[in-house]
């Protein structure tokens, strides 16, 4: 019982990411680029994959702190950190 209550916390706290990460896309999404959720690790890390322009931008480290983690974790309280598993790294 407890394993799929589990579940449900962490499919209700992808949801939300999703959801946060909605409001900043088009932003992205203007300019070539996008974002998608990779994972979320048991300590509440959310990985992310930039896409297309974002991934060789060099103002990913920036939007990175100043838009998606800060969207993230205003929405989505429990998410500790949010990292990127590709593009440029500071």
């Amino acid at each position: 019982m407890n394993m799929i209550s589990s579940t449900l916390d962490f499919s209700d706290i992808l949801t939300r990411v999703d959801l946060a990460l909605d409001e900043i896309r088009p932003h992205l999404q203007v300019d070539g680029g996008d974002i998608e959720v990779v994972e979320i690790t048991e300590d509440l890390i959310v990985k992310v994959r930039w896409m297309g322009n974002c991934e060789s931008c060099n103002m990913s480290i920036m939007t990175m702190r100043a838009s998606v983690e800060q969207a993230i974790k205003n929405k989505v309280h429990e998410i500790t950190g949010v990292i990127a598993v590709n593009g440029i790294q500071s």
